[in-house]
């Protein structure tokens, strides 16, 4: 009997609010409509307040669930919180814990098993230290997840783009491609319209598309949702067995 697909995706950003948490509960939804059943999962979240993950209540909005569905999961697919709002390793010591990294591989491969699809949403950039030895990019590389690049789609996004891409190959991470996210309405229409075109010119991974910044939820889900299909079939060839 041919065993089920299990789709598994890392969504990293250039940098703290490239627009992680809007394109991971976008990207949910996507799988969701196409007949998955879809978890997301945040590792660590910091600057949390009462004691609830924001983003991943953000995600199941997006994804247009009710949140009981999910309680049993609470605890796994948010592993960590923490109230100061920091990189990890400096949110835990502030409140005399530690972030396990065995508890973060065991939550998600308890997701793994019980959903065809799981998006984690990273916290902050690319090389935010978990806690004093490892980064996020140290874990998603020993569960072999590929990577969807959020970049923010701004003025020094190219520099923040071309970094961050070259430490997923360096690392020799998978990259399924990149999505652009206009993460503010101050940004000058042309440094948002060529900086997609340049970093396609200068980099082989596949740019899915660019996401401008809009208020209307119903507006961005449209707008999103031929880049969530490009995803969608990407990651069907790159998947977790």
């Amino acid at each position: 009997m041919k065993r089920k697909q299990k789709i598994c995706i890392f969504v990293a950003g250039t940098d703290t609010g490239a627009g992680k948490t809007v394109i991971t509960g976008l990207l949910a939804k996507s799988f969701a409509d196409s007949g998955y059943s879809v978890c997301t999962q945040k590792w660590v979240e910091t600057g949390v307040k009462g004691g609830i993950s924001s983003d991943i209540m953000s995600h199941i909005r997006t994804m247009g669930c009710a949140r009981l569905f999910y309680e049993k999961y609470a605890d796994d697919m948010s592993p960590f919180l923490f109230k100061f709002a920091s990189s990890p390793h400096l949110a835990a010591r502030r409140e005399g814990k530690k972030v396990k990294i065995g508890r973060i591989i065991s939550a998600f491969k308890r997701l793994r098993r019980e959903f065809d699809v799981v998006i984690v949403e990273g916290a902050g950039g690319l090389m935010v230290p978990l806690d004093g030895r490892y980064t996020a990019m140290d874990v998603c590389k020993s569960l072999d997840l590929p990577v969807v690049l959020v970049a923010a789609n701004r003025l020094g996004g190219i520099n923040h783009t071309l970094l961050s891409y070259a430490a997923l190959e360096n690392m020799k991470i998978k990259i399924l491609g990149l999505i652009f996210n206009q993460p503010g309405p101050h940004v000058n229409q042309l440094i948002a319209r060529d900086n997609p075109r340049i970093v396609k010119k200068l980099i082989k991974a596949s740019v899915f598309g660019s996401l401008p910044r809009c208020e209307n939820k119903k507006k961005l889900e449209k707008v999103f949702y031929s880049i969530g299909r490009k995803v969608v079939r990407s990651a069907r060839k790159v998947c977790v067995i």
